[in-house]
């Protein structure tokens, strides 16, 4: 089955599960690249990890050599423009991720930072490594009360709107939040982080079926009171992913 978490959230939670020793490689591997052909990393040698020549290697080539270099954790990001989430820079990170609209952010123990971000051309992905720094995250309960916020508020922003009439299925899924799909976590991620990533994805899904089309709104007005009413939680369904798949922010075992 096609997991439902975006690249960098299963980097993110099977790289940290590796890191830890839950999980044996090859599974680490399987779980990353998916339904994907394969996986590369490409960039490291530039920023100084190991080698001369900065050539495209394995997924797991890239890993070990991350590794060697001292990871603590692998937390990802989700960015948009005008809301950089999960990042704390530099400018050139920050641009390459908000155009895939998420990275991995590998945080070394010396305190510097790496940031990989996906490109894909296929069926593959190449995870491009670019320099890094720290950055500011939300924790998880604070990310899990500001995403129960923007629901509520959601809902009845759009049930003003009649969102039944013009998205049914929209208001299918937001009365449906206690039947949404199970994620499969690696052994390490904490049960409530495992919860609020479920949560969160669904939120993200409800937003990008109310953004699909114009919805049967009849005015540019109307479009623009729905984009009001649902915006607000896309934002807080990425900042609950991005506190989800961030070791530094996790609650203590």
């Amino acid at each position: 089955m096609t997991s439902p978490l975006p690249a960098a959230a299963r980097l993110a939670w099977w790289g940290t599960a590796w890191l830890g020793g839950h999980v044996v490689t090859d599974l680490m591997l399987d779980e990353v690249v998916g339904d994907d052909v394969t996986h590369a990393v490409a960039g490291l040698a530039g920023l100084g990890l190991g080698g001369s020549e900065d050539v495209s290697e394995t997924l797991l080539g890239g890993l070990a050599r991350l590794r060697a270099e001292g990871v603590a954790s692998f937390g990802a990001a989700f960015p948009v423009e005008g809301d950089p989430v999960g990042l704390g820079g530099p400018p050139d990170l920050n641009r390459a991720a908000i155009g895939a609209g998420e990275a991995v952010v590998v945080l070394l123990h010396d305190g510097s930072a790496v940031g990989l971000v996906p490109e894909r051309v296929g069926p593959t992905t190449t995870w491009v490594a670019h320099r890094g720094v720290r950055r500011q995250l939300p924790d998880v309960g604070e990310a899990d009360r500001g995403l129960r916020s923007a629901l509520l508020q959601s809902a009845d922003a759009l049930a003003a709107l009649d969102v039944a009439r013009w998205r049914p299925e929209v208001a299918d899924r937001l009365t449906d939040l206690r039947h949404r799909d199970p994620l499969a976590a690696p052994p390490g991620v904490p049960e409530r982080c495992v919860s609020l990533a479920a949560r969160a994805l669904h939120a993200w899904e409800v937003v990008e079926l109310a953004l699909e089309d114009d919805g049967g709104a009849l005015s540019l007005h109307e479009i623009t009171r729905r984009e009001q009413a649902i915006l607000p939680l896309g934002a807080a369904a990425r900042r609950a992913l991005v506190a989800a798949c961030s070791p530094e922010v996790w609650p203590p075992a």
